[in-house]
């Protein structure tokens, strides 16, 4: 099994602060983490691998800035084979439907390559955008299709066997290769590297993939000109901390009191 992951690093939200006089994100100081659905993604894969070591084959890709190898490293340590970054100044600002064309055809040089994937899997989304429209759009511009929050993904008789979460619980399907699967927060959590793979991880050489490694690609839908969705401001919302406990002895008063006071606040 050929199994590609498309991992986003992601500024850890614990530690975001916003900028108040310019409504930007403060990223100084803030450390960068794999996206916490990509994690659950590549254990997804790295148990494909656990249950099929010598005929599968995990590989990640990432697009960002030079310091996204630390996170494409992670991945190395947890699993995954080989790593490739793709980064070019063209490609700064891309929105998601951006970012997946230039994604999409750097998977198509990878596969010219290397080969088709079977599988390629993303987190249902990134923790900093929240949009889940990276991992479908890589679906549409590659012409695969996709089943979307997927919590296990397993090999049975050739097939996959996808356990999707849905609103009434759970969907059991099957889907032939290749397809695109993007994954939710998993039952079981991502594993931590050991001290060797850990080592081994940061030696590792991330090779780099640039405009122009990949022929035909069409840099006017790349970056921000390539990019229909604009960021007119980012904002803290304010919070009001006033609060009345409301106690009567009964609780149908305390119902009547709550009532009184929604009313007088225009609310009800």
């Amino acid at each position: 099994m050929n199994i590609l992951l498309c991992m986003k690093q992601v500024p850890d939200t614990t530690e975001i602060k916003i900028d108040p006089e310019t409504n930007t994100l403060i990223r100084a100081g803030v450390p960068s983490i794999v996206n916490t659905f990509d994690a659950y993604a590549l254990e997804v894969a790295a148990r494909m691998k656990d249950a099929d070591p010598e005929g599968t084959k995990v590989t990640v890709i990432s697009m960002g800035p030079d310091q996204a190898k630390e996170a494409l490293k992670s991945c190395l340590a947890v699993g995954a084979d080989e790593a490739y970054l793709v980064s070019d100044r063209v490609f700064g600002g891309s929105d998601t439907l951006a970012t997946s064309y230039i994604l999409s055809c750097a998977i198509q040089k990878l596969e010219a390559d290397n080969g088709v994937f079977d599988v390629i899997f993303c987190g249902k989304q990134a923790i900093d955008g929240d949009t889940a429209q990276v991992g479908p759009e890589i679906a549409e511009h590659l012409d695969r299709p996709q089943i979307t929050y997927a919590s296990n993904v397993e090999v049975e008789n050739g097939e996959l066997r996808i356990k999707r979460e849905s609103d009434l619980g759970y969907d059991i399907m099957t889907c032939k290769t290749p397809c695109v699967i993007t994954v939710v927060k998993t039952p079981f959590e991502p594993r931590y590297p050991t001290m060797k793979t850990r080592m081994a991880a940061t030696r590792a050489q991330i090779p780099v993939i640039t405009s122009a490694d990949l022929n035909g690609i069409d840099t006017t839908r790349c970056g921000l000109k390539g990019s229909p969705t604009k960021v007119k401001k980012t904002f803290t919302p304010e919070r009001n901390k006033t609060c009345r406990f409301i106690q009567e002895d009964v609780s149908k008063d305390s119902a009547r009191v709550l009532l009184g006071l929604l009313v007088d606040a225009k609310l009800f």
